[in-house]
């Protein structure tokens, strides 16, 4: 079976990026802010799909990522998905709220791809 990872970030640079990084061992489908993410998540999973891992961005445009982890974690087919958060921030209490809000991870862009990598695997069952 196919492991799914779905990666928003509103630089379309960023999403390629890690794309190369994971495309190995995942399917990668991707989303330009949290609002895009969302309804991809909803064809996604009308389409009996399912996704094993979601990577967003803080610092997006229309629906940024804490918003963004919040609403997932609302929806019912989606909270038990592991977030982890790719970003620029690196502030102890941006990396609270987020643990707060729902994110299972915190990585700081630029990220390494071969991290990346070990980290999805760490976080995907």
């Amino acid at each position: 079976m196919n492991k799914n990872v779905l990666i928003v970030d509103d630089s379309a640079t960023v999403r390629v990026a890690v794309k190369m990084a994971l495309k190995k061992e995942y399917e990668v489908i991707d989303a330009k802010n949290g609002k895009d993410a969302l309804d991809r998540i909803e064809k996604f999973y009308a389409g009996g799909n399912r996704l094993n891992l979601i990577i967003t961005d803080i610092n997006m445009p229309i629906m940024g990522g804490m918003e963004f982890i919040k609403e997932v974690k609302k929806n019912r087919n989606v909270k038990f998905v592991p977030i982890l958060v790719l970003t620029t921030e690196s502030q102890t209490n941006m990396k609270m709220e987020g643990k707060k809000a729902g994110a299972t991870g915190w990585l700081v862009k630029p990220f390494k791809p071969e991290q990346l990598l070990d980290v999805a695997k760490k976080v995907i069952r």
